[in-house]
Order: C-alpha cells, then sequence, then structure tokens
C-alpha cells in the first residue's frame, strides 16, 4: 500500500519512524518550508524533513498544499492512504478525496475534546487528568472526522507540555501504525464523534501565558506546566519580565495578602499570594540570563517581600 506522510514538527517524527519500521511503501513526506530559526534566524529545516531524508524518503515542500499545483502533484503519487500527523495546514476537499483509504490523522486528545492545534497545553491547563491519542478519517472539519481508535493515558501531577507531547508522540505513532492496519483489513469501523461534546484548543498565543494572580494558585501552575516549553508563563516584578519556568502550591499563610504580592522569600523559592493559596515560584527566568532556581536567582537579584509582581486579571 502506497502511503504519503505529511507533518512537521518533532512531534510527528515518531509516527514517520514507525510507519518505515513497520515496512509500509511510505512513498514520500510533505512538510513545511524551510524557516528561519532562533536568535540567529538561520533557515532550518523542520524535524520531519530531517527524519525523512535519514530514512532517504523523498521530500516536499510545498508553501500552501491547497494550491492547484500542491493537488496535482500529491494526486500524480496515486497514494492509497493519506497518513497525517501536526502537519500545519488544513487540507482541502480536493485532497482529502485523493486517496482510495482516506485521510487518517493522529490527534493528541480524546475526540470530541480539545479539537484544535493545541491539546496538549489546554488540556494541562485546564487541570485535566487524563488525555490520549485518536486516530479519524479526515473530513473539512477542524478534527471533526470520524474516530477509528484511541488510547487514554493519565496526566502526571508534575508533567509539562513538553514532556507530555514526547510521551504521546510515541503512542500516536504506534496507535497510527495499528489503526493503518486494521482499517485496511477491514477490522476498526469509523464512529461519528458526539459533536455536542466537543470542546476546544485553540493555537497558543503569547499573551496566553500571562499570569492572573488573582486566579487559584492551582490554576497559575497549571497554567505554568501548560505553557513549558512555548510561550511560556509569564508576570513582571518592577517592570522587568519575569518568565516561571516551574513552581508549586503553597497552602496560604496568615494575614492579608492581595493577590500578586510577594509574601515570603527564602532559599526554595518566592511565595507570591494568588486568589486562593500562594504559588511558590521555584525556577525562572529574566531577559538574557539562562533559567536559574529561586535561590541562584535571588543571590544576585534582590526581592523585596511586599512587592507587587504582574497586575490582576480585569473582568
Amino acid at each position: 500500500m502506497r502511503v504519503l506522510f505529511m507533518g512537521t514538527p518533532v512531534f510527528a517524527v515518531p509516527s514517520l519512524e514507525a510507519l518505515s519500521a513497520a515496512g509500509l511503501d511510505v512513498i514520500g513526506v510533505v512538510t513545511a518550508p524551510d524557516r528561519p530559526k532562533g536568535r540567529g534566524q538561520a533557515v532550518a529545516a523542520p524535524p520531519v524533513k530531517e527524519a525523512a531524508v535519514r530514512l532517504g524518503i523523498p521530500v516536499w515542500q510545498p508553501e500552501r498544499v491547497r494550491a492547484s499545483e500542491s493537488i496535482e502533484q500529491i494526486r500524480a503519487g496515486r497514494p492509497d492512504l493519506i497518513a497525517v500527523v501536526a502537519f500545519g495546514q488544513i487540507l482541502p476537499k480536493a485532497i482529502l478525496e485523493i486517496p482510495p483509504k482516506g485521510c487518517l490523522n493522529v490527534h493528541a486528545s480524546l475526540l470530541p475534546a480539545y479539537r484544535g492545534a493545541a491539546p496538549i497545553q489546554w488540556a494541562i491547563i485546564r487541570g485535566e487528568e487524563r488525555t490520549g491519542i485518536t486516530t479519524m478519517l479526515m473530513d473539512e472539519g477542524m478534527d471533526t472526522g470520524a474516530m477509528l481508535m484511541q488510547q487514554a493515558v493519565d496526566i502526571k501531577p508534575d508533567e509539562r507540555a513538553g514532556g507530555l507531547a514526547g510521551r504521546l508522540s510515541r503512542i500516536g505513532a504506534s496507535l497510527l501504525v495499528d489503526t493503518i492496519d486494521a482499517w485496511t483489513r477491514g477490522a476498526v469501523t469509523a464512529t461519528p464523534q458526539e459533536h455536542a461534546r466537543a470542546t476546544t484548543a485553540p493555537l497558543m498565543k503569547k499573551h496566553d501565558g500571562r499570569i492572573f494572580w488573582d486566579r487559584p494558585a492551582r490554576e497559575i501552575v497549571n497554567l505554568v506546566r501548560g505553557t513549558d516549553p512555548w510561550p511560556g508563563a509569564w508576570t513582571s516584578y518592577n517592570e522587568q519580565p519575569w518568565r516561571i519556568w516551574r513552581a508549586a502550591v503553597t497552602p496560604r499563610g496568615a494575614g492579608q495578602w492581595p493577590p500578586g504580592m510577594i509574601a515570603a522569600v527564602h532559599t526554595t523559592g518566592i511565595d507570591v499570594a494568588t486568589g486562593r493559596d500562594w504559588v511558590t515560584i521555584q525556577e525562572l527566568q529574566i531577559p538574557d540570563r539562562r533559567r536559574m532556581t529561586a535561590a541562584e536567582f535571588l543571590a544576585g537579584h534582590p526581592v523585596k517581600v511586599r512587592a507587587m509582581l504582574g497586575e490582576p486579571a480585569r473582568v
């Protein structure tokens, strides 16, 4: 069976590697164009391209997959099935109709929950304790296609988005191979989603990482976990940006502490009052400096008790 693979970031690499290791005829890889990356803005290839080159699979990098020449090139490849993992572009109906076995997608949630571009991040931010992988037949909607297989996993209490993504990428790779095998043998049927139960997980933006200190401490810690490594949870101290990398919930101490006020400073962290309990900042970063533990940061950066961080949320 001729399989065309479409994917871009590191999350998709295990799936491509698994298809190749399973002996499937991966006829080509469609991925994003090379882009400038990092502070130096040097042009870099997407991770899927690097993996495809290593595996000896032809690579194609269209700027717009829905362009007519892109559609014709995919049609000319005569794929029996298209496997899509975090590709980054919405496929038009003209492409969805090309492969006789359909377009199969790996999505990092238990659909219909968390449809969209950032299901892992939002699941952690919203305090979910369980998530998983869904494989589905793609349609023209945003993650609305009929489901084929699912595998649930527990989210570890201190797990961060980056670590969970790594775990789910490997689970998704295995489930994709199993799904293709079962689907092509007729051993699995497509189950429509319950659209009334759907929730969304929109693309993360920089402002999504802003900490509002009048929220409960648990919500703030979940934000720190869910935005690591990007866009990062952030606040400010005396107008200096702080990026918070690690934090914990601490029961509120005695006394009146308005949200955002630094309540205590000690070698294991910086305690900040919130809408409920305290957040203990354990690891942070300021512009042009490396990540530091609270003890390392405090050794060179005085922090005053009763100073305020950021601004409270506005309704």
